[in-house]
């Protein structure tokens, strides 16, 4: 969860729900203010030892940012007097509960920026980290670490869901401190377009994931999942996880989602340097009735739209978190794959043509066969790796029209080929992971660190 700012403009109070659909207005861009972000999540451990990355000590991950934060550029974030998380221009650098670690990038054109920002990061982060003995890896979930043996990163904010979440899914606290994921920011015009991106987002999810399903290896063992972090976060907390059937039928808009939002119950909200919990009072009630003489505001409710965690969630922009961390040369296919889809109007619809008769429980299917199976799996009635074929040539034609090139001439599509490589072998990652584990690799943790190190 990346760190959150309240911004001056939305400390008023709330006069009413339409300040909440007006929250979502605020969002609308014009196409030539369209941007991308990417999130990219990393698991790391000791090299030499295997062990998890703990927090304090020499070692540690505070040391770590500690060391990250003299380069130049860089804003220390401290809470409670301990250096949590690092600033640098657009971009942020945050730590997940069990010491995952989190490049929110900045809001950029294109995938050439977007791309060259995420291998940037990656080369200071292994320069930094390779004098401490730390690994960062991609794979969608821990191989090795129990939940229990992971680290608490002190944040108060993971506090409160630690002792929140499990009363709700039996698996959330592998959620928070076992998985990674990358994931990817785009932004819409106006309502309509909103609930197009959503409704083919939404649809899609389970196609896109099977791509980059790569959490199969857990406790050093095959989990019976290609993706076991997609099984998990459907056992999480169903009252801010899932697939959101309502927003995968014609007539959905900002109303709808602010309708589903506010009976969710909310986290906590901030006042100042105060984070109040708010025990298992939803939003609505809190917009009712206050919580300890607090009445509710805008950034209060911004901040809850935060702590929801649907397949595609929406802010003042539309976040597509279906995939796991993956290696670096399919990390830079996931931002691309979208783009294609989403900001050329003609894939865009096409895709809307695809996804038109699907319903909601066949998406839902497919999500949990893919979870299982990956590419194998089926969706609609058809294999999914058929959908995927599909859907990356819609992607492909898209970049081509968009025409974004970089100064030797190409355009984006040259990003999909990690994705067209990994559909002519036929396999998710995860499945070759696993493949590899109990074949050539002989269960070697030095060959799946090879593979899989940032």
């Amino acid at each position: 969860m990346t760190q959150y700012v309240a911004q001056p403009e939305l400390l008023e109070p709330i006069g009413s729900v339409e300040d909440l659909v007006g929250l979502f207005r605020g969002g609308e861009k014009p196409r030539e203010r369209w941007r991308i972000g990417t999130e990219h999540e990393k698991v790391g451990l000791h090299e030499a030892t295997l062990r998890p990355v703990p927090f304090q000590g020499e070692g540690g991950i505070e040391a770590l940012l500690e060391r990250l934060a003299a380069e130049p550029g860089m804003e220390r974030v401290r809470e409670a007097g301990r250096t949590i998380a690092l600033r640098q221009g657009g971009a942020s650098l945050t730590l997940e509960p069990g010491g995952q670690l989190e490049l929110s990038g900045a809001p950029l054109r294109t995938i050439h920026e977007t791309c060259k920002e995420f291998h940037d990061h990656l080369e200071l982060l292994k320069r930094v980290s390779d004098p401490f003995g730390i690994v960062w890896l991609g794979l969608g979930i821990h191989p090795f670490a129990a939940t229990e043996e992971l680290p608490r990163m002190p944040k108060e904010r993971y506090d409160v869901m630690r002792a929140y979440l499990p009363t709700r899914g039996d698996l959330a606290l592998d959620m928070m401190h076992r998985t990674a994921t990358v994931q990817v920011n785009l932004d819409f015009a106006d309502e309509a377009d909103m609930a197009r991106k959503m409704r083919v987002g939404l649809a899609l999810t389970p196609v896109v994931s099977a791509v980059f399903a790569n959490s199969s290896l857990v406790g050093g063992k095959d989990s019976g999942f290609v993706s076991r972090r997609l099984y998990i976060w459907r056992h999480t907390d169903p009252d801010r996880t899932g697939p959101l059937p309502f927003a995968q039928v014609d007539g959905f808009g900002y109303r709808d989602y602010v309708e589903w939002a506010l009976d969710v119950p909310v986290f906590f909200i901030l006042r100042g340097e105060r984070l109040l919990p708010l025990g298992r009072k939803t939003f609505r009630r809190f917009l009712a009735e206050g919580h300890e003489g607090e009445h509710a505001t805008l950034s209060d409710f911004d901040l809850h739209l935060t702590t929801l965690f649907p397949d595609v969630r929406l802010k003042r922009f539309i976040e597509l978190r279906g995939a796991d961390a993956v290696p670096p040369g399919l990390t830079c296919s996931l931002p691309a794959l979208w783009k294609g889809l989403f900001y050329d109007e003609t894939s865009l619809a096409a895709a809307l043509d695809l996804v038109r008769g699907w319903t909601p429980a066949q998406v839902e299917a497919g999500f949990q066969d893919v979870a299982r199976r990956g590419l194998a799996a089926e969706l609609a009635g058809r294999p999914v790796l058929e959908w995927a074929r599909e859907v990356s040539d819609l992607a492909a034609d898209g970049l081509a029209r968009i025409e974004d090139r970089n100064p030797s001439g190409e355009d984006e599509r040259r990003f999909l080929e990690p994705v067209r490589e990994q559909l002519a072998l036929g396999r998710s990652p995860g499945q070759q992971v696993v493949e590899h584990w109990e074949g050539d690799w002989h269960r070697s943790a030095e060959r799946l660190i090879e593979y899989a190190r940032y």
